[in-house]
């Protein structure tokens, strides 16, 4: 989901749109095979305004009850806006989640799979859904291990109905990031899934060169938390 931006950008977003252009270039892909997440976590919507109005349209949150807050008044007067969660979800939240959110990057465990599953279909509504993959094995950090991603997507689709997007990954601080990017597109390819959540302010250009379809930009957007 793409929207031209406006020719007067806040100047973060403008360098960053910039850099995905040239990223895109670079790696032979056209630049609406990119969709740029704004990350507006802990901004409010004074911070938000501005970038809506430069044309953004496609926000990430990382808490649901920070996102109900503040997004229903935004959304309801800028129409065609686009909420992803790009945090953890925890399964007693997946009702207000799939009420408020158009895309879920956060499926990493059976719990939230059955919630999701029972949420979609009381609610008839359908977000994008990501499967989060833990691609350093990190014990403190969320999302499948790799070598249980496979069984994992099959049981979300099979098991829960879930129809599953994507993969997402956050690759550890102190790692290169492009073989955890490698790994989760390898992961992605094998099970027939198209669209890859990687890459934030830091390394959303080589994410972009091994085929993310999303990436997360916060600070680079709005400034330092």
């Amino acid at each position: 989901m793409t929207t031209p931006l406006t020719k007067s950008l806040p100047i973060g977003l403008a360098q960053v749109e910039q850099d995905i252009a040239r990223a895109c270039k670079e790696a032979r892909r056209e630049r609406a095979s990119v969709t740029l997440i704004a990350v507006s976590k802990t901004f409010d919507a004074a911070a938000i305004s501005p970038v809506i109005d430069a044309g953004q349209r496609v926000f990430g949150e990382n808490r649901v009850q920070e996102a109900k807050a503040k997004w229903p008044a935004l959304v309801s007067s800028h129409p065609g806006i686009a909420l992803h969660l790009i945090g953890p979800l925890q399964s007693n939240k997946a009702k207000e989640a799939v009420a408020l959110f158009d895309a879920i990057h956060s499926v990493d465990r059976p719990s939230i799979c059955e919630a999701l599953a029972k949420e979609i279909n009381l609610q008839n509504k359908r977000p994008e859904l990501f499967v989060q993959i833990n691609t350093g094995e990190e014990p403190q950090k969320a999302g499948i291990a790799p070598g249980d991603a496979d069984a994992f997507i099959a049981s979300c689709r099979d098991k829960y109905g879930l129809v599953i997007s994507g993969l997402m990954c956050i690759p550890p601080v102190n790692d290169a990031p492009a073989p955890h990017f490698a790994l989760t597109a390898k992961i992605a390819a094998r099970n027939g899934l198209k669209n890859l959540s990687m890459g934030m302010s830091a390394d959303f250009a080589v994410a972009i060169q091994m085929g993310a379809t999303h990436v997360r930009v916060g600070s680079a957007i709005f400034g330092a938390r």
